[in-house]
């Protein structure tokens, strides 16, 4: 499928527009999309970057006062030195230690905007995924079993700790064969 704005290469982005029941789609290739600023054309809509930004702007405005000892202190990478404030601006990091040196700051975010989920967990190929698998369904019952321990529920907690002492032991066994 073509550009639908150049006309000339082949398209890479496309996007769904759906305002009052009404659905839009745009093609466009990456170079028209970066002139445009990564907007989608045809509405005055942000973009992908400052979609972002308006995201992590979570925190309330300083207080502008005389009173500078109040001020939170300012997040710094120590690896490339970008500031917390730069990033919300750009909406992009400095290099891969940022995400360590924000990550109080991005749970919440991730959290939000991932419905709750700040982890990820996509699909796992079947052939190569058991181990994954296995030690995903202990991390869960290890949770649950947290919960069963708050709520005083002890025979519930000792069964869910049978069950992970279970799939522990069958994950040690695939690892030896």
């Amino acid at each position: 499928m073509k550009c639908q704005e150049c006309d000339e290469r082949e398209a890479t982005l496309h996007f769904t527009k759906i305002v009052n029941g009404k659905k839009a789609e745009f093609h466009i290739c990456e170079h028209c999309a970066r002139e445009k600023g990564e907007h989608i054309p045809g509405s005055n809509s942000f973009s992908i970057h400052q979609l972002l930004s308006g995201l992590l702007h979570l925190d309330k405005p300083i207080n502008t006062s005389q009173d500078k000892v109040n001020r939170p202190k300012e997040l710094i990478c120590q690896n490339c030195g970008m500031k917390y404030e730069q990033f919300t601006r750009t909406g992009r990091f400095g290099c891969a230690a940022c995400y360590k040196s924000f990550e109080d700051k991005l749970d919440p975010i991730l959290k939000r905007v991932h419905s709750g989920n700040h982890t990820h967990s996509g699909k796992i190929p079947v052939r190569v995924g058991g181990g994954i698998q296995l030690q995903r369904e202990i991390d869960s019952l290890k949770a649950q079993m947290k919960q069963y321990i708050e709520r005083e529920e002890f025979e519930q907690a000792a069964e869910t700790r049978d069950q992970i002492r279970a799939l522990e032991e069958q994950k040690k066994n695939q690892g030896e064969g």
